[in-house]
């Protein structure tokens, strides 16, 4: 362990004290990546109105000028409004060109909508998409123990009620292949538009994303660069402050805009919130032992220990998506 991993373990580890550098030199990597090892003229960005591609967009426009980047919106009939009104209020707040390609029909060509609610129905035979809204997310047996999660479906009728059931492995998988045709189809999309334009695909996920395995391979997984890539989601906020992303943008509660019932990441995924996962994530990937974790956390070290054990799992079970294509 190096000296800087050694610092004492404490709440304020992760805050960037220099913004203006930290951007800088990300500013410089991406113009770099971008024009002399790509040999590409500007950046392709998809835009949700979330705060990771915001933050994405705003870096590219610093790198690029706001004359070449190309934002995009990529709804589908599933996707909340709210997005699209900040995707486009974040696109006039940085002066860029910005289009929408709704992408439902492709994926109703797909079968991505039929083959999501045939598996649906298997486990409620009552759903109508007409009348219902879904979601899955994870069903946990606690943060705090060894045992790996389980997930759940829920289906929401016309009157705001709930009814929640336990996933089977077969329907989880084929609703989860189902709905990553939307971030297969928006990647296609941003690279039609970059090959068009001789521009690069600039990705939007940040660290947890990518190391927990958050993304989807060859969707919202497939660009050229990454330049968010080692940001903790708090250093994530803290940067699109510093560049003035716009305060909705800020303050929405970060969701996955999959499903047609509302769901939020941590409710999806991450089963706790940004700020506790990054100082938790931080310590595991540094190495500091759980009794120096947990006071500072208001954890016991066995409680620690077993979040370090599931980052541990998360990271074995999604190591297939970070690989590249086995030539041997």
């Amino acid at each position: 362990m190096n000296e800087h991993m050694k610092r004492p373990f404490n709440k304020d580890i992760l805050v960037i004290t220099d913004l203006e550098t930290e951007c800088n030199q990300i500013i410089s990597m991406l113009r770099h990546n971008v024009t002399e090892r790509l040999h590409r003229f500007g950046a392709v960005v998809g835009i949700s109105g979330g705060i990771d591609s915001s933050l994405t967009l705003a870096l590219a426009t610093r790198a690029f000028g706001p004359e070449r980047v190309l934002g995009i919106m990529l709804p589908e009939k599933d996707s909340s409004n709210e997005s699209a009104i900040l995707a486009q209020k974040l696109a006039d707040k940085f002066g860029i060109q910005a289009i929408t390609e709704n992408i439902t029909g492709a994926l109703e060509g797909f079968g991505c909508y039929s083959r999501r609610d045939e598996a649906v129905k298997r486990v409620f035979p009552e759903y109508d998409p007409a009348t219902y809204k879904m979601k899955i997310g994870v069903k946990s047996s606690g943060l705090y123990t060894n045992l790996p999660p389980l997930f759940s479906l829920t289906i929401v009728d016309s009157k705001g009620n709930e009814s929640s059931r336990r996933l089977p492995a077969a329907e989880f998988k084929q609703i989860e292949a189902s709905s990553n045709f939307k971030q297969r189809c928006r990647m296609s999309m941003l690279y039609y538009h970059a090959e068009r334009l001789h521009y690069a695909v600039i990705g939007t996920p940040n660290k947890h994303e990518v190391e927990q395995g958050f993304f989807v391979k060859y969707g919202d997984g497939g660009a050229d660069v990454m330049p968010i890539g080692h940001l903790y989601k708090d250093q994530v906020y803290q940067l699109a402050r510093y560049l003035d992303v716009p305060q909705e943008i800020i303050d929405r509660t970060p969701t996955t805009d999959t499903y047609t019932a509302e769901q939020t990441q941590e409710e999806f995924f991450y089963q706790m919130p940004f700020r506790q996962m990054d100082l938790l994530w931080y310590a595991f990937e540094k190495g500091y032992e759980p009794d120096e974790v947990a006071p500072v956390m208001e954890l016991t070290p066995e409680q620690v220990k077993s979040v370090f054990v599931n980052f541990e799992r998360k990271q074995r079970t999604t190591e297939y998506l970070r690989l590249a294509p086995i030539r041997e």
